[in-house]
């Protein structure tokens, strides 16, 4: 018997017949949709903005620079399993259907979002409270891999291919209203508990999460499967090896190969870049308090969000490829200045400090090391070492200049001349000793060129920042809107779950994922604050290209 092949419907074909008697029931199709996006970018974001306080609690056995970075690893943890969950749900999806499969990878990931707060930390727990940490990290990640393929599958087979742009761009608009949602809990119980939410405030924002499990789980249990799904039942074209033919057959794996390098990572690395590592930036490297951090993301996001809904509508008529890879690339090429415009707005007191007193580290590249250690056990010792650590703890951007081999290390804050020790050799009292006394003479030397230790509230110009966080997020905005609709057009329907899912999560989980963890070791690596962004930069621009010459544009084409 002939299997059934791949066909492209023109778009006033009569198979959108079971989409429009679904019309009726769009509205809610599209909320119980995206109600998992804005639970997938509740945790997102929320883990994302705790990642300090978190490395504290459940990684306190390190110093506070591995602690952090070893926090955001376990942030990408999640990331890293994401894909195998796109094989497994995806497959379950294109097999019995889009409704129960998404019903399953809620219910996995907001029971994996509460438990963290649940979970005990390192002081009371030792190594099991990490451990713990990670394992619902990964299972909320595998849950996560099926989300967003069968929202998106989901919405876009009930409604009518001229509106899919926009139909589909509410879950992207409603995930940023997550990000919102999670800053907001997060500045409602940090002003109300004050210096106890680090101790144990934290937990709260987690454990709110029933309320958005209890509400998304009642609503999709109400829906009914996908018409699109219904109709190939009936039909018997369901896929049998939906795997197979989606990664097996290479007409079908080199187009998921073209999303994958040409759009998702490309698209990954503007959103991660514009809603997270933008905000870490604000808060860590530029040392603006948290409480007006956070306020002013809040603040963008909710000017910027709408613009997914503009974008989505927009692709209905000018197409999904143009408005994604034009956005894509016009946010890569102004990535390095709007971060420079941050620091020059958010604290001006470190622009004049790096410019008129720049801060070198002379010394012998053989002596120096990446301060990041995973485990715990390694000492930074070395002279070069030292200093360096010093350095990326409190944020201090800083070049490097080789010296002879053997030599001690120097810090140069301007002419002042600051000079580190060997501290190998020297028992734990001792070296103590003599670490204290350099970071006092180096802190000194900091302070008298004018390295502030907080950006100063009077200097902040809030206007400004706020319209450079609000055009980032405008970026993510219209680079998101229109994405559902184009991957989910890309793919025939028997194979349609699976086909989305992977390229996404391989390049929002493993690409994305990795992102602050990459950029903040490549900070701490060059000493440049800005040194990070080389990797969102050059990943775009890449994809850019690859997108415009080997994926296609899908507006005139209907496949169900």
């Amino acid at each position: 018997m002939k299997r059934p092949t791949t066909q492209i419907y023109p778009t006033n074909t009569t198979l959108a017949s079971p989409q429009a008697a679904a019309s009726r029931g769009h509205p809610r199709v599209v909320l119980a949709s995206s109600l998992g996006a804005l639970f997938e970018f509740y945790d997102f974001y929320l883990y994302g903005a705790l990642a300090a306080t978190i490395g504290r609690q459940f990684f306190s056995a390190l110093n506070d620079t591995s602690a952090f970075i070893l926090a955001l690893l376990a942030f990408a943890a999640g990331f890293v399993v994401r894909p195998f969950g796109a094989l497994v749900f995806g497959r379950l999806g294109d097999l019995v259907g889009r409704k129960y499969t998404f019903l399953i990878t809620l219910s996995i990931m907001g029971g994996s979002t509460f438990l963290v707060g649940c979970l005990p930390t390192y002081a009371s727990a030792g190594v099991a409270a990490p451990i713990a940490l990670v394992l619902l990290r990964m299972l909320q990640g595998l849950a996560l891999g099926g989300e967003y393929g069968g929202a998106a599958t989901y919405v876009a087979e009930h409604v009518a291919p001229r509106r899919r742009g926009y139909a589909t761009s509410w879950i992207q608009a409603t995930g940023s209203i997550g990000l919102l949602l999670s800053l907001v809990v997060i500045l409602v119980c940090r002003g109300a508990l004050g210096a106890s939410f680090d101790a144990w405030g934290w937990r709260i924002p987690f454990l709110l999460s029933a309320i958005l499990l209890a509400i998304s789980i009642h609503i999709r249990l109400r829906l009914r499967e996908s018409p699109v799904f219904l109709d190939m039942q009936r039909q018997g074209t369901v896929a049998r090896a939906p795997l197979r033919e989606a990664f097996g057959q290479w007409r079908n794996a080199r187009l998921v190969l073209a999303v994958l390098f040409g759009v998702t990572i490309g698209q990954a690395m503007v959103i991660y870049t514009g809603e997270l590592y933008a905000l870490y930036f604000v808060d860590i490297s530029l040392k603006i308090d948290s409480v007006t951090a956070n306020t002013l993301m809040a603040l963008a996001l909710a000017i910027g969000t709408p613009f997914s809904l503009l974008a989505g509508w927009l692709a209905d008529r000018v197409g999904r490829k143009r408005i994604v890879l034009v956005t894509t690339l016009i946010a890569a090429l102004s990535i390095f200045p709007v971060f420079r415009g941050l620091t020059h707005f958010g604290n001006p007191a470190l622009e004049r400090a790096i410019v008129h007193s720049p801060v070198t580290v002379r010394a012998d590249p053989a002596r120096c090391h990446l301060q990041f250690d995973p485990i715990g056990k390694t000492r930074f010792r070395t002279s070069c070492d030292v200093a360096k650590t010093f350095l990326a703890h409190t944020g201090i951007p800083y070049s490097n200049v080789a010296a002879p081999t053997g030599s001690v290390a120097q810090v140069l804050v301007g002419n002042t001349v600051v000079t580190s020790f060997e501290g190998e050799e020297l028992a734990l009292p001792q070296f103590d000793l003599e670490q204290t006394v350099f970071r006092g003479a180096l802190s000194g030397a900091l302070d008298a060129a004018g390295y502030p230790h907080q950006a100063d509230p009077r200097e902040i110009n809030r206007g400004a920042v706020l319209a450079l966080l609000t055009l980032l997020v405008i970026y993510v905005s219209i680079v998101f809107g229109p994405l559902a609709a184009w991957l989910v057009e890309l793919f025939p329907p028997r194979i349609r779950y699976s086909a989305v899912s992977l390229p996404f999560h391989i390049g929002f989980g493993w690409f994305g994922g990795f992102l602050p963890a990459v950029a903040f070791a490549l900070v701490a690596r060059t000493g440049d604050i800005y040194g990070g962004l080389w990797y969102p930069v050059l990943a775009a621009l890449a994809s850019v290209t690859i997108g415009l010459f080997a994926v296609p544009e899908t507006l005139a084409t209907d496949t169900r």
